[in-house]
C-alpha cells in the first residue's frame, strides 16, 4: 500500500447550515463524524442582507429569486446556528467555530474550508427536481467542484416537498 492509499482521520469538518428541514440530519452527521474522528466541527450558515426594494427589484428583473438556498437575514442565519450548535452539542462533537456569513453559500463554504484547513465539507442536498436547479447549478454542486477536500453530501429520506429556508420576518412584509 503506498503512503497516499492510507486513510486519516478528519480533524476539522466544515457543515453548512440553512435551518431548512434538511439542515438538521446533515448537522448531525457532521457532528456523529466529527465526534467518531474526534474532530473540531466548523458551523457554517451563509445568508443575504438585501434591503427590500433591492430585494423586489432584483426579483422582478431575473422573474425569481437568485439567492434560492440561502438564509435570507442576520436574525434568521443567527436562529439557524443556534439551532445546529444545539443539535452538534447533544451529539457530542467539539464546536471549534459557528460562523454567520454574508455571501453565497457554496463560495463561503469553499472559503471556510480553505482557512481551516478543513479535510471534510458535510452539506445537505436534495434530488434536483427543477429544470432551474439543473441550469443554474445547486450549493452541493458547486461545493463539489471548488472544495479543497472531500466532500460529503446528505441527502433527506423522503422527498416533502420544497424545502423553506428561514427569512426574517421584516423581510417578508
Amino acid at each position: 500500500m503506498h503512503e497516499s492509499d492510507q486513510m486519516t482521520d478528519y480533524r476539522t469538518i466544515v457543515v453548512g447550515t440553512d435551518g431548512s428541514s434538511l439542515a438538521a440530519p446533515t448537522v448531525r452527521r457532521a457532528a456523529w463524524l466529527a465526534r467518531y474522528d474526534d474532530a473540531d466541527l466548523v458551523i457554517v450558515c451563509a445568508y443575504a442582507e438585501m434591503p427590500r426594494r433591492a430585494d423586489a427589484q432584483n426579483t422582478a428583473t431575473l422573474g425569481g429569486d437568485p439567492r434560492l438556498g440561502q438564509v435570507l437575514g442576520r436574525a434568521a442565519a443567527n436562529a439557524a446556528v443556534t439551532s445546529a450548535v444545539a443539535l452538534a452539542s447533544e451529539a457530542g462533537a467539539t464546536i471549534a467555530a459557528a460562523l454567520l456569513i454574508d455571501g453565497e453559500p457554496a463560495r463561503a463554504l469553499v472559503e471556510v474550508a480553505n482557512e481551516r484547513g478543513a479535510e471534510l465539507v458535510v452539506i445537505g442536498a436534495r434530488h434536483d427536481r427543477s429544470l432551474a436547479d439543473r441550469l443554474l447549478g445547486t450549493v452541493a454542486t458547486e461545493v463539489t467542484k471548488r472544495a479543497p477536500c472531500d466532500v460529503l453530501i446528505v441527502r433527506p429520506h423522503q422527498e416533502a416537498g420544497d424545502l423553506v429556508v428561514p427569512e426574517d420576518a421584516a423581510s417578508t412584509v
